[in-house]
């Protein structure tokens, strides 16, 4: 077993074996921590850079137990869903009806008609959520409940990121997921998650 430790202390960088002999020892058995110390002298790492990236990993690791402390419930959720879908639908059937103005609806253009309904729900839907969460880190519904989306680490969500959160909303069963975890899939796909307004 000692052997097979070595083996996989010496595959580690220098910056991994200094955060488990440091920052992330209680997470190892006393048998691989063992293998990391002896990986470290044999490599000789500088002490030096051993206090910049244990500095660095003690406050990435604070930053982390602090944004998930802060991680919203299903409660909050629900609401944020609920005033989202209304919002949403409300601006889906403005549009819709100030379409239906300049085109009205006959035989001849009524399968055409429905398409772009269909098309225009979906592609509102698409815009709420992405335009909103890209600008503001919320929606209508997260400004009401004080939540954001954040990345893992608590830092702002790149566009890609929301680009991802937001089609991933259209998975079947992903509002069900928060049934059963925390983070549904839209956040686990998309490396985000949902926190009180006050983390930074």
């Amino acid at each position: 077993m000692e052997n097979e430790f070595a083996k996989v202390m010496s595959e580690r960088t220098d910056e991994e074996l200094i955060k488990i002999v440091t920052v992330e020892r209680e997470r190892y058995n006393p048998t691989a921590i063992e293998a990391a110390d002896a990986e470290v002298e044999k490599r000789n790492i500088d002490t030096s850079e051993f206090e910049k990236i244990r500095e660095r990993a003690t406050a990435e690791k604070e930053q982390k137990e602090k944004v998930d402390s802060n991680v919203v419930g299903l409660g909050i959720r629900f609401v944020n869903f609920l005033i989202d879908f209304i919002v949403w639908l409300i601006l889906a059937f403005i549009i819709s009806f100030i379409i239906g103005l300049f085109i009205p609806l006959t035989a001849e253009n009524q399968g055409i008609l429905t398409l772009f309904v269909y098309i225009l729900f979906f592609g509102s839907f698409i815009a709420y959520y992405a335009i909103m969460e890209i600008k503001f880190q919320k929606t209508v519904g997260k400004f009401v409940t004080k939540t954001k989306v954040v990345k893992m680490n608590g830092e702002k969500p790149t566009d890609g990121d929301i680009i991802t959160r937001t089609f991933c909303r259209l998975i079947p069963f992903d509002r069900l997921s928060f049934l059963f975890v925390k983070n549904g899939i839209h956040d686990f796909l998309s490396k985000t998650k949902v926190v009180k307004d006050n983390v930074e």
